[in-house]
């Protein structure tokens, strides 16, 4: 569901403009300043994004996404308190939408008085809208505007671009600096095979989004969270399962420690700790009944080493 928010009646809302792909640090500098803004004008705070990454559709690019846009949602809503997210359908019509009368759309429709956005963002028509004429266009119809700077870390500026290389490169760690939460993944449990209980591993299955980026496959330490809010400690196997499946399918396999419930058709989502192995194929079922059960005790030990929450 699109333009989900429901937005605040007869109050002027600040808008925070971007992709926010992965809602990283640089975005939450962004995003706190906009709550900072709205608290001391009186505005309703709100972000405004797009199902899809807009060079997908405009230069043919095959750009995966950090998260998607249900998950990006969630983000904003727990890290920052931001209810109003408004999700736009960036379609043909969009894509050819002048970056003026992309403007005059989002002021009119979503009672805009203050746009914040990034440095570098642009939109509109082939990204002819950018943050002089951002600047120029809130003056002339007396809108408040800023412009926010770039975070930096470790001397690099913080983008979603380096996160994706890192997360396809398997450094769930530094990936996680970055990003300045945990990378996350949000699913509805699938129909598996049920190998895991006959192995005393019953596990969740989970798959990524058709544009959502797959981390490098392998063994993962992760943090499940189900519906009704309760962590939990995982061991999750991204990747193809090459012991008991030829189809070339990529999952997310969880084997979720001292759980033992159906969560079929629940959501629920895992959060990307650490990479502990490289996928592997096994000789026999039997050894990955081992390998499973000796990555659970890693697993464990990790967390308890750590300050995990869990």
């Amino acid at each position: 569901m699109y333009e989900e928010a429901l937005l605040a009646l007869n109050k002027g809302h600040i808008i925070a403009l971007g992709f926010f792909d992965g809602i990283h640090l640089g975005h939450a500098a962004l995003i706190k300043r906009t709550v900072e803004i709205a608290e001391q004008k009186g505005l309703a705070p709100s972000i405004i994004t797009f199902d899809a990454h807009p060079l997908t559709m405009v230069c043919g690019k095959n750009v995966p996404l950090i998260t998607s846009a249900q998950d990006r949602t969630a983000l904003v809503r727990r890290m920052f308190g931001i209810s109003e997210v408004i999700v736009l359908r960036f379609d043909d019509e969009m894509m050819r939408m002048p970056w003026n009368e992309f403007l005059d759309m989002i002021v009119s429709k979503y009672s805009g008085e203050y746009i914040v956005c990034g440095h570098d963002h642009s939109f509109g028509y082939k990204g002819e809208g950018n943050t002089e004429r951002l600047k120029e266009y809130c003056a002339e119809h007396s809108l408040g505007c800023e412009i926010v700077p770039p975070v930096m870390l470790d001397g690099q500026r913080v983008s979603s671009t380096i996160i994706r290389e890192m997360i396809a490169g398997g450094d769930i760690e530094n990936a996680n600096r970055f990003l300045g939460h945990r990378h996350i993944l949000t699913d509805t449990v699938r129909q598996g095979r049920k190998l895991g209980r006959t192995i005393d591993a019953p596990t969740i299955n989970m798959q990524f989004g058709e544009s959502v980026i797959v981390p490098k496959f392998g063994v993962y330490a992760t943090i499940v969270t189900l519906e009704d809010g309760t962590k939990w400690r995982g061991v999750t196997n991204v990747g193809v399962r090459p012991t008991v499946d030829d189809s070339g399918a990529v999952t997310a396999e969880t084997y979720i420690l001292g759980y033992s419930g159906d969560l079929y058709g629940r959501n629920v989502t895992i959060e990307f700790c650490r990479f502990m192995r490289p996928e592997m194929k096994f000789d026999n079922v039997e050894q990955l009944k081992n390998r499973i059960h000796a990555d659970a005790d890693n697993i464990d030990r990790y967390f308890s080493k750590t300050e995990q929450g869990v």
